[in-house]
């Protein structure tokens, strides 16, 4: 572990349509109290709360965001608002080029769900020690099913605390994720990565100098507002948006993976959260009057209506307002092409 302090940087974002009708552009889902009564962006700012090993966090948000973390967050954290949504390499970049050059930087999304934040910080600790010797570190999630939404990451020789990536591989079929698992080595990518600030931003100028350059200038032209920090619009504006598993990670000649098998979830849908919550013994989950009859690994979230339910499995139903939402588990990823979520 490096003698520093690691350096969270929170990327907040989304468009709030696979969690419709609950989750909405006016309040997508890192925002919404989904797993227990903390928000998943307060959950995500309570893991790195330990002053012992991190330092207050950075969080990275379109301005639309702006109230709610301000609402969320409490003191002590400094908000950098994009000037547009860009994906993750330029959101990144923008927290790099604000912090001093060897800050170890700890990426997280704002909106996945961990249930073990012991595991989760020990990886952090070990991801931490690499990226200190300028590794690009990514969090190989403790794949547990053969998941075909998630992207892999294939683990090569090991080094020091984890093991260098062999390669990076896009979402597969089913056949191909189930030889992923029967082969062993492969795990999710799962959005979480460890970086020495002015380390990505090296990489980040050798690989997309473009990018690098209109993030410097737009930090350079930046102002600034209490805990705001708001990057100029005019030069980022030219970025082309791209991922940083595009940009920086496949590109990389150091790139590393830590394993962290922590109970983790992106909540990436409905079926997602019915698994990460508390379930009985049919493995049925509720939120609010509801009374099922028979039934087996069924979801009723409701706000208000009671909800009754017969002789079902695999099925959710979300009330929320005058929406009503009815799928089965397996539908539930085709949520975010509903009209109604669309046009939300």
């Amino acid at each position: 572990m490096p003698d520093r302090l690691i350096q969270p940087v929170i990327l907040c974002g989304g468009s709030g349509t696979r969690l419709w009708p609950r989750s909405r552009k006016s309040r997508p889902k890192p925002f919404l109290p989904l797993v227990g009564d903390r928000t998943l962006f307060q959950a995500t700012l309570d893991r790195c709360a330990d002053p012992a090993v991190f330092a207050a966090s950075m969080v990275v948000a379109g301005k639309a965001h702006v109230a709610d973390i301000a609402a969320q967050a409490g003191e002590g954290v400094t908000v950098v608002v994009e000037p547009a949504a860009k994906n993750t390499a330029p959101a990144i970049a923008l927290a790099a080029a604000f912090l001093p050059p060897d800050a170890i930087m700890l990426v997280c999304p704002s909106d996945h769900h961990i249930a073990r934040t012991d595991a989760f910080v020990a990886a952090a600790q070990a991801a931490a020690s690499l990226a200190a010797d300028d590794w690009m570190v990514a969090f190989g999630i403790a794949a547990d099913r053969p998941e075909t939404g998630y992207g892999y990451i294939l683990a090569g020789d090991p080094i020091d605390g984890g093991r260098r990536i062999a390669r990076f591989v896009e979402k597969p079929d089913r056949a191909t994720a189930e030889g992923f698992l029967a082969e062993g080595g492969y795990s999710w990518n799962g959005g979480i990565f460890a970086f020495r600030a002015g380390a990505f931003l090296d990489e980040l100028a050798k690989h997309r100098p473009a990018m690098a350059d209109a993030v410097r200038q737009a930090v350079t032209d930046a102002l600034k507002e209490g805990q705001l920090v708001r990057p100029a619009a005019g030069p980022f504006a030219a970025i082309e948006a791209e991922s940083v598993d595009y940009a920086v990670m496949e590109n990389a000649d150091h790139a590393a993976v830590v394993p962290a098998d922590m109970g983790w979830s992106d909540i990436g849908n409905w079926q997602a959260l019915r698994d990460a919550r508390n379930g009985d013994e049919d493995g049925n989950r509720v939120s609010g009057p509801t009374e099922l009859v028979d039934c087996h690994n069924v979801l009723v979230d409701s706000d208000g209506p009671r909800v009754s339910v017969i002789g079902l499995d695999d099925v959710i139903v979300v009330v929320d307002g005058d929406e009503v939402l009815v799928t089965s588990a397996d539908g539930a990823q085709l949520v975010g092409k509903l009209s109604g979520a669309a046009n939300q």
